[in-house]
């Protein structure tokens, strides 16, 4: 399980409060979506738990089956579990797809104490996993998100998602900028995932209710200017959509 508790986070050692985060319990086989207005702070929460370095935290705690995940560098928090899809995915040209996809699954299968996965087993687990997220077999020899679309990087992220599991994923906007088309075969992906995974807990920050009719979490957040101001389930979420973000405020 992750748990943010009562949380600040300063950005790059700037004075003024940036996040005023709540408790909010992440527990196994669990899905939990954040919404709030622009600059509420949601990313900021997922870099932070994630261990970015342009974001300082100053109080609270965030652990992860009892164990301090501030206390950890951000390639153990990965080991540990932690996985992000990030909204802005990263362009890393002269890494391939299939050098990053088995560079990483291999460092979390050494985290697990397993030997490294043959190159038999590598092709057929990127293969079937490729064609649940709808990633053409060719982008694996392209280089990672270099010239790729907006919709071809998200859906990349829910393949690294496929095949790294983790304990919590944490996917902020992954929604942003994708047409309905897109959207659908992602929010697929992260349906099938979560039913092949049932320990596996989903945070999903977004703005947009359509993800959410599509995924269905167990638990709907309201964040406004850093801090959660409302909780409930997908009622809270209609809601929203029903009053807007001023009758939170």
């Amino acid at each position: 399980m992750l748990r943010c508790l009562h949380g600040t986070v300063t950005p790059g050692g700037c004075a003024r409060e940036l996040q005023r985060g709540d408790d909010l319990p992440v527990r196994s086989g669990g899905t939990r979506a954040i919404r709030g207005p622009d600059g509420s702070g949601e990313s900021t929460l997922a870099y932070s738990i994630a261990g970015h370095p342009k974001y300082t935290v100053t109080g609270g705690t965030v652990t992860l089956d009892g164990e301090d995940v501030l206390a950890m560098s951000v390639d153990e928090r990965a080991r540990a579990g932690l996985f992000l899809a990030m909204q802005y995915p990263v362009e890393i040209p002269g890494v391939t797809v299939t050098k990053y996809l088995r560079m990483v699954m291999n460092a979390h299968r050494e985290a697990r104490g397993e030997k490294e996965i043959s190159l038999k087993e590598f092709r057929r687990t990127v293969e079937e996993a490729m064609e649940l997220t709808r990633v053409k077999r060719e982008f694996s020899q392209r280089y990672l998100n270099d010239g790729f679309s907006g919709g071809e990087k998200k859906r990349l992220e829910i393949l690294q998602l496929a095949l790294q599991e983790p304990k919590v994923a944490i996917l902020d906007e992954t929604d942003s900028g994708l047409d309905i088309d897109a959207l659908r075969i992602v929010a697929k992906g992260i349906r099938e995932i979560r039913a092949d995974r049932p320990k596996m807990g989903v945070v999903l920050i977004t703005h947009y209710q359509r993800l959410l009719d599509e995924v269905a979490p167990d638990h709907v957040h309201i964040m406004v200017e850093g801090r959660i101001v409302a909780s409930g389930g997908m009622e809270l979420a209609a809601q929203l959509e029903s009053d807007g973000y001023e009758a939170f405020r």
